[in-house]
């Protein structure tokens, strides 16, 4: 039972992590396009575990395109459309720690502030709280753990096995800032992470700003780059209505697959942690401005620094919210996000150009499809490579 309640939640970066599959050689003809190898293979890696699914691909030519399978619901039979708004959960985070990359852009905050300086005097801090960084905390290194362990969480948490309702109030509320005044680092380095940790993020812009990380996201995020349909108040946009409908999957247990579950709403920390709706072509948008400069030199540089790696390693390299894993001479950096009755993706091959969305409307680990597509993405892009080759000789 703890292990469950230790891994459901908003994303990974340490457990139930995208697994690629081996990508299948390209039987292409020379000369054939590569949107039309696309259309030939797409389909084919798709196991639809959920009643929607829709899959944004920004291929080596800067094209976009998009795939839609299934409705919202089987109430309202919405047929989905990259236009169509899911719950992304931590998909949040990347948008969060990206406002707070632009305040450091801007000189507003510094990526070595501690919460000994950040926090209010009057929040108490142990020792090892107060040595935590801002850079720490966007890359789920300060050693915070996932969420608060005790007893009204694993209530709550019980409960939601039953009824699929949000069990993350308390990291919602202040009183989340009441568990730094108990925390002990232990000796292990690794990044673990951290809902409670981008809470307390959420806090810490707050007092910084006077503005809460949706707000600031928007100003700093969404309006710059036109994103229109992405909020983390998404009862005031235009499509909330045809939404896809959330629906259980692995999670929660003793619900049937299948069935429509809650949608989970946040008022306070946790909006940038886990609130976010938004549509496929808003975060191939968002993606693309990973790919190539936007224009925007303080979003650039913000972008930069978020593109980073801070702890090096194959799988799960940590970066500023994004997480990379290296497959020989492909790098996919990429964001997961899990709540209620919704899965999400987002990745991208830098190198290659390539990026890859992925939305669904069940909760799924299974979570596989965005890195198995970019894994062929770069398999028909050596074939083009190789038939270039041949081609000259």
């Amino acid at each position: 039972m703890l292990l469950g309640f230790m891994l459901t939640g908003c994303g990974t970066l340490s457990n139930v992590a995208p697994v690629a599959e081996v990508p299948q050689k390209a039987q292409r003809v020379c000369g054939m396009s590569a949107n039309r190898d696309i259309n030939q293979w797409l389909p084919t890696l798709v196991e639809q575990q959920s009643p929607a699914m829709v899959v944004g691909v920004i291929d080596a030519n800067n094209q976009r395109h998009y795939w839609q399978f299934g409705v919202t619901d089987t109430k309202h039979q919405y047929p989905v459309n990259e236009q169509t708004l899911f719950a992304v959960g931590s998909l949040s985070k990347g948008m969060t720690a990206e406002a707070t990359a632009v305040l450091v852009a801007q000189g507003r905050l510094h990526w070595s502030d501690t919460l000994e300086t950040l926090m209010p005097p009057s929040v108490p801090l142990s020792a090892d709280a107060k040595k935590i960084t801002l850079l720490q905390l966007v890359t789920h290194t300060s050693g915070l753990p996932r969420q608060n362990m005790d007893l009204p969480m694993l209530t709550a948490f019980i409960r939601y096995l039953g009824n699929g309702e949000n069990f993350y109030s308390h990291l919602d509320s202040d009183d989340v800032v009441a568990d730094l005044a108990y925390f002990s680092k232990t000796d292990n380095t690794k990044p673990v992470y951290s809902n409670l940790g981008y809470a307390v993020l959420d806090y810490v812009l707050h007092y910084q700003t006077g503005q809460r990380a949706d707000q600031l996201v928007q100003t700093l995020i969404f309006e710059p780059l036109e994103m229109h349909n992405s909020s983390f108040i998404p009862q005031k946009l235009k499509r909330y209505p045809q939404r896809a409908i959330g629906h259980a999957g692995s999670q929660p247990k003793f619900i049937p697959r299948g069935q429509v579950v809650p949608d989970w709403q946040f008022s306070g920390n946790m909006l940038g942690a886990g609130g976010l709706y938004t549509d496929t072509a808003d975060l191939l948008t968002f993606a693309a401005a990973h790919l190539e400069r936007t224009g925007n030199a303080t979003l650039d540089k913000a972008i930069v620094d978020t593109m980073q790696v801070y702890y090096p390693r194959d799988k799960e390299a940590a970066n500023i919210a994004w997480v990379t894993d290296t497959y020989g001479e492909q790098s996919i950096t990429y964001q997961v996000g899990y709540i209620g009755g919704y899965s999400s993706y987002i990745g991208i091959d830098r190198k290659n150009n390539f990026a890859v969305v992925v939305l669904q409307n069940s909760f799924t680990w299974q979570n596989n499809l965005g890195h198995s597509v970019l894994r062929q993405m770069f398999e028909v892009q050596h074939q083009t490579s190789t038939c270039r080759v041949t081609t000259a000789s």
